[in-house]
């Protein structure tokens, strides 16, 4: 049996990746693809709880390099759980982040390198890396204008850090387009709702086509 597409979201805090991975998987489901839709942290049992550490905004404390490892734990258990196993049944599987957030917000927002954090996720992952990536972009203070206007969405410890660190997630962003641009193509998460569901649709369809 062929092996499924593995298939990645990615952006800042407020660039509505999320509302726009479930509008996509839709109408993939829609077009006869044999999808599944999952996140990160999360997707299963024990990474939603590693998830609910991680994010609790009483956590002030925890240190880079344990949220660094808490992440690569929660990853590497919704892969072998979740992912590998819809991968080798040939489905497409789409997931909100994987390890270019680890990249990003560890990495460089956090200032503990992107190569160290690379070495503890690959550890993590072996072999299994996106096929695709849609890397959603926005300036930090609107994306951060967006959460704080969006009353049902949660708000996690990440949102609250300053707008600087949510600078340097974008630049972190930023490297890894450079590092793997045949991956990772970026949309304008600053057009309306509609267009920017156009525009990361447009570049899925033809991936699968």
């Amino acid at each position: 049996m062929k092996r499924g597409l593995f298939i990645t979201v990615e952006g800042p805090e407020g660039a509505g990746k999320s509302t726009i991975l479930i509008e996509l998987y839709r109408q993939l489901v829609e077009d006869g693809f044999d999808i599944i839709q999952t996140r990160e942290p999360g997707g299963i049992s024990i990474a939603e709880q590693i998830r609910e550490v991680i994010l609790n905004t009483e956590n002030t404390e925890m240190d880079e390099r344990t949220e660094a490892l808490l992440y690569a734990a929660a990853r590497r258990q919704h892969l072998v759980e979740k992912v590998i196993p819809a991968l080798e049944e040939g489905k497409i599987v789409i997931c909100d982040r994987f390890i270019d957030s680890s990249l990003a917000y560890q990495g460089k927002a956090r200032g503990i390198g992107m190569d160290d954090v690379m070495n503890i996720n690959q550890f993590a992952i072996q072999e299994t890396m996106p096929d695709l990536t849609l890397y959603f972009d926005i300036d930090p203070e609107e994306g951060l204008k967006r959460i704080s206007k969006h009353n049902g969405r949660e708000v996690n410890r990440l949102d609250l850090e300053s707008i600087e660190f949510h600078q340097r997630v974008r630049e972190g962003y930023e490297t890894l387009i450079e590092q793997y641009p045949d991956r990772i193509r970026k949309i304008d998460a600053s057009q309306s709702k509609e267009e920017v569901f156009s525009s990361a649709y447009q570049v899925v369809k033809a991936f699968l086509t």
